[in-house]
């Protein structure tokens, strides 16, 4: 959460409402968070200098942050780096913030999520491949029925990941 954050604010300076705000209307398509978790995210930012409180607005004080070059240097490092975690979070995350880095920095992270998207496609693959050759019991077939049908939407939907981020690859 704390790169998403990062990234939130290099688009411009926020306010903790202005970033729930953020979250609601996009980031969500990829990352849920709570305020509270927003909120804890921001003091470990600033805690570990990662951001600064940009001003103070109103009779109630409310902070507006903003990136730090440390923080920038953070993001930009979790932009090119390996992606890890839920396939579809970590490509998805790095996307959208894709066009914060210099365009001839941007074909690297593509390439990335590509390799990271087929190997999870590979995955999948051979998954379907063993479960293929089971004998399975009269009495659990509408079970496995049902659990072969999510397998087949996962290879679907890493099937359909892979082709979008070639197409953006390609595009560079």
């Amino acid at each position: 959460m704390a790169y998403v954050i990062l990234g939130l604010l290099l688009i411009r300076p926020q306010s903790l409402y202005d970033l729930v705000k953020s979250f609601e209307a996009g980031v969500s398509l990829f990352y849920s968070a709570s305020t509270g978790s927003i909120k804890r995210a921001l003091d470990g930012l600033l805690d570990r200098g990662r951001i600064e409180v940009a001003s103070t607005e109103g009779g109630r004080g409310r902070k507006v942050y903003r990136v730090t070059d440390a923080g920038r240097d953070e993001l930009e490092a979790w932009l090119t780096a390996e992606p890890t975690g839920d396939v579809e979070t970590a490509a998805l995350s790095r996307l959208y913030f894709l066009g914060l880095l210099p365009a001839e920095r941007r074909r690297a992270v593509l390439e990335r999520l590509v390799d990271r998207v087929e190997a999870g496609l590979a995955d999948l693959e051979r998954l379907g491949e063993q479960v293929a050759d089971l004998d399975v019991p009269a009495d659990q077939r509408d079970l496995a029925r049902y659990q072969l049908a999510t397998l087949e939407y996962g290879l679907g939907s890493y099937r359909y990941a892979s082709s979008f981020f070639r197409g953006l690859l390609d595009e560079h």
